[in-house]
């Protein structure tokens, strides 16, 4: 998986005329860090793939999957407390959606950066009681409900309890 984004990356940030340095700043991670990416000599974490595809403005299938690939071709990626199974992706003139099987460790609260202008997130919660939304006022679901949020600004994922919540996230990213 590594070496596919990696290579993913450099084409969608030299396509760009973005530098390596300023990838790094605006995303706000090392240069080092996303070298190592490039190269696919480093594990991209969920939260540097989220980091990264907000600074280019791309979803994240973009990153993880090859154009025209199926869903089920992409590898599960995971965060601090988040692991995520990509389910499928639709695309629409001016809009690609990302849906996703994603499953939330208790103990640990993960933080995500903003996405791309625009975006937004909508979880529907299946066991479990999920906290997440903008970093700020994050909202809370249990089992059957659904919350929404701007994903544009920083936000985070966690549990309430010690249950682990399973949920699934529909992404909803404008083409830039």
């Amino acid at each position: 998986m590594e070496a596919a984004v990696g290579r993913r990356l450099r084409r969608l940030r030299e396509a760009r005329g973005i530098s390596l340095s300023a990838l790094a700043r605006s995303a706000g991670i090392g240069k080092a860090t996303l070298s190592g990416l490039e190269l696919g000599t480093r594990n991209p974490t969920l939260e540097t793939l989220y980091a990264v595809a907000g600074a280019l403005g791309v979803p994240l299938t973009a990153l993880v999957l090859e154009p025209g690939a199926p869903a089920t071709a992409a590898a599960d990626v995971r965060g601090a407390a988040v692991e995520a199974t990509l389910l499928e992706v639709f695309d629409e003139p001016g809009v690609t959606f990302e849906l996703l099987r994603m499953r939330v460790h208790p103990g640990v609260v993960q933080q995500s950066p903003p996405h791309a202008p625009g975006v937004t997130e909508h979880a529907t919660v299946h066991a479990g009681v999920l906290r997440a939304g903008p970093a700020g006022a994050p909202l809370v679901a249990g089992p059957g409900e659904h919350i929404s949020w701007a994903a544009d600004v920083p936000h985070v994922y966690g549990t309430v309890g010690d249950t682990p919540v399973e949920a699934t996230l529909l992404i909803r990213s404008p083409r830039q």
